[in-house]
């Protein structure tokens, strides 16, 4: 992880959940990924960073900032039917022995983060996978073409 910028020249989300966000983001692009957040899926979920790779694989990522963040989350099983590789992210602090076994492991702060366990490969069938990509680009098109136009 990086050290910390100027506070001067750096400005934050204010809530915890998304400066995490916010340093995975930037350990996944170290990867070669390119990620999505708060990306909306078929299903009804909203998947905190979804990351499509280089080759077409898709990481799923579950920002967890505390422990009542995790404990009150009852959902996370229904994202794995949508990714090859499932990921909890957490800070340092985090209780990292409450995470259910067999998933990966990303420890973040705001301005970055690193993979401590890669998840299990679960491949997607290929119509769910042509699917979801759609969806991905979709998705990160319409907002990028709002960053220029607001009343998109």
């Amino acid at each position: 992880m990086d050290s910390p910028p100027d506070p001067l020249t750096e400005t934050l989300p204010l809530l915890p959940g998304q400066r995490l966000q916010r340093g995975v983001s930037r350990a996944l692009i170290d990867h070669d990924f390119v990620p999505v957040e708060e990306m909306p899926l078929s299903s009804g979920l909203r998947a905190d960073i979804m990351a499509l790779g280089p080759g077409g694989e898709i990481w799923i990522v579950e920002c967890k900032s505390c422990r009542a963040d995790f404990t009150a989350d009852r959902k996370w099983q229904g994202y794995l039917d949508w990714c090859d590789r499932f990921f909890w992210a957490v800070d340092r602090d985090f209780p990292v022995g409450l995470l259910p076994e067999g998933m990966g492991l990303i420890l973040a702060d705001a301005w970055g983060g690193e993979i401590i366990a890669m998840a299990p490969r679960t491949p997607l069938a290929p119509a769910r996978r042509k699917a979801v990509t759609q969806a991905f680009a979709r998705s990160a098109a319409l907002r990028l073409n709002a960053l220029r136009d607001p009343r998109i």
